[in-house]
């Protein structure tokens, strides 16, 4: 029996394997995956100066070596927090692309992954800059949890709490170790992150030369997803009761909580919302 709600394609999975979605949030991972691979077999075989134009360097790049703000994140040696990494971007850039859409998550997260490389290029031109791993990830926990601050997480902490507390832990370690690079590229990802939710969500606008301004919109729902509830028709009754329902229980269970229909739901109501701007634009 065909389902009564239709969803994008953009909001589908790529592929499937063996029954199990898979989403460009895995394929991303894949990648990092298959470059911790690599640094772990060119560590063993101690031929690590054979690989140093991959990471990131403002004097090499001010030299014309641009490639490296792209190829920063390929040198990955094995971890535990890389390990956490991967799983950051399974779980709430999943969470993200399902919502958003692939176009969409993929852009949020090339901005994430070029943003640090790109503010260190400039600041390089006054002090010597370099980075090297895979970046964003912990981004994408900050854009998730702006989207869904009332999601239960780990050990029933909501997820604006659990991140507030970690950007302060990751902050106070950065201070104590003097390191410049890692707060300057917390602050960056993470201000971004959040900055790109509440621009989708139509709290904040871009009125001018690459500044955002707030706009004044409804009262924002207590879950994050106040853009679907604010752009529904006025006269549609009937969907804003079934999505204030479907929200509720995102609220309180968590996204993972709905059934596939349920799923559904959410996804017709998202191109209805897309529809209205593509006629209203």
């Amino acid at each position: 029996m065909s389902q009564p709600y239709a969803s994008s394609e953009d909001h589908q999975p790529v592929t499937w394997l063996h029954g199990h979605a898979i989403y460009a949030a895995h394929l991303v991972v894949l990648v990092f995956v298959a470059s911790m691979v690599g640094t772990t077999i060119v560590m063993a075989l101690d031929a690590d100066q054979a690989w140093f134009w991959l990471p990131f360097s403002s004097d090499a790049v001010l030299r014309g070596e641009v490639w490296r703000i792209f190829t920063y994140g390929l040198w990955n040696p094995p971890g535990i927090w890389f390990a956490i990494d991967m799983v950051m971007i399974v779980w709430f850039g999943r969470e993200l692309e399902k919502f958003f859409g692939r176009r969409s998550f993929l852009l949020l997260f090339g901005c994430l992954y070029l943003l640090s490389p790109a503010l260190f290029t400039l600041i390089g031109v006054w002090k010597p800059m370099t980075l090297s791993g895979e970046t964003g990830a912990f981004a994408l926990f900050i854009a998730f949890a702006t989207l869904y601050p009332h999601a239960t997480l780990f050990f029933g902490v909501l997820a604006k709490w659990l991140a507030a507390i970690l950007v302060g832990i990751y902050t106070l370690m950065a201070l104590s170790r003097r390191d410049t690079v890692g707060l300057i590229s917390l602050f960056t990802t993470v201000g971004f992150a959040f900055a790109y939710v509440r621009y989708h969500q139509g709290r904040l606008a871009l009125p001018g030369p690459g500044l955002l301004r707030s706009t004044p919109v409804h009262r924002p729902s207590r879950n994050g997803e106040s853009r679907i509830r604010q752009r529904l028709a006025p006269g549609d009754d009937s969907a804003m009761a079934d999505m204030d329902a479907l929200l509720d229980k995102i609220a309180t269970s968590g996204i993972e909580s709905l059934t596939p229909r349920e799923k559904a739901r959410l996804d017709a109501a998202r191109e209805r919302i897309v529809k209205r701007r593509s006629r209203s634009g």
